[in-house]
């Protein structure tokens, strides 16, 4: 999908439990140039060299600039999660995971979990509610993450990059909660999102 397909109503206020994350919905700013400090320049992440100084004594700190992500948990009417297998090349094996993926500039937290659910699994959303903002790696790593509650869903075709190698699932939230207990799965902003959802969302709705 491309940008300015899949409309969506973006619910800019999350459940109780979740207050305060409007900021979700905030527009990024787009990785700047390289600078002088900088070690490395991939298509989605710079790496760059900073001083830092600390009790009067320099340090020095190598930080992977990354524009952010948005996470997407998809709940089916029929109470199904959609997610999935997705084959990881850095550590070479295939993970269950949720629907994800970078922000393009320009682009709001909200636009781009629009866009990467139909881009992964084919169904569009006709609400967004946003979850929790969190740092994936803060000891390398300025990433933010964004996650989204996604509901509302209907069926379509995917539109995977060339590179990307995805099968869709479904099940229920006691199925991937054992998934979890059980060490099946073992993305960390996967476990994140389902442990917050089964928690602070569905506790909240007597679920």
């Amino acid at each position: 999908m491309r940008r300015g397909q899949g409309q969506v109503d973006i619910i800019l206020t999350a459940p109780a439990a979740s207050a305060g994350t409007g900021r979700n919905c905030a527009r990024l700013t787009p990785l700047s140039q390289p600078d002088p400090d900088t070690l490395f320049t991939g298509r989605r992440f710079h790496i760059v060299r900073r001083q830092f100084n600390v009790a009067g004594q320099e340090h020095t700190h190598e930080i992977i600039k990354h524009p952010g992500a948005a996470l997407i948990l998809p709940v089916r009417y029929d109470g199904q999660l959609v997610l999935i297998h997705n084959y990881r090349p850095a550590v070479q094996t295939e993970l269950l995971e949720i629907p994800a993926g970078t922000l393009e500039p320009d682009e709001t937290p909200a636009e781009c979990a629009a866009r990467e659910l139909t881009e992964e699994t084919g169904y569009r959303a006709e609400r967004l509610a946003p979850l929790l903002s969190f740092y994936s790696t803060p000891g390398i790593l300025d990433e933010q993450m964004h996650l989204f509650l996604a509901t509302g869903l209907s069926p379509g075709p995917t539109a995977h990059d060339a590179s990307e190698q995805i099968r869709v699932t479904t099940m229920t939230l006691a199925d991937a909660l054992e998934a979890v207990r059980a060490g099946r799965v073992t993305d960390g902003k996967t476990i994140v999102a389902l442990l917050y959802y089964d928690r602070f969302v569905r506790s909240a709705e007597g679920g």
